[in-house]
């Protein structure tokens, strides 16, 4: 049941504020993870997605196409993907994948 209300949540907390950072519903392993399976790129970015973003790549990952007259991904849709968002974080926690930091460049 929580599983329900939880995709619930992020279903209309996306819909009434797709602005705002996605740490408002996800916590920073989570995004980082998301961005990095997402993107397919090692480190994430320094600032966290919008929600709308976030919500977006979820979609994919439960298998929305995000064609143009698709419109946002839809609970059932959301549910599959934050099913394998919660498989990603917990692999990522295992090996410690995503580093702490970016490193910074060195003034020569």
């Amino acid at each position: 049941m929580t599983w329900l209300k939880h995709i619930y949540h992020l279903t209309m907390l996306g819909r009434a504020t797709p602005d705002v950072p996605c740490t408002a519903f996800f916590n920073d392993i989570e995004w980082q993870t998301l961005c990095c399976f997402a993107t397919q790129q090692p480190v994430p970015p320094e600032q966290p997605p919008t929600l709308s973003e976030a919500i977006r790549m979820v979609g994919k990952l439960g298998g929305h196409l995000g064609r143009k007259r698709d419109g946002p991904p839809g609970t059932q849709v959301l549910w599959r993907g934050l099913q394998h968002l919660d498989i990603a974080v917990e692999t990522v926690e295992l090996f410690g994948c995503i580093p702490a930091a970016r490193p910074q460049a060195r003034s020569p």
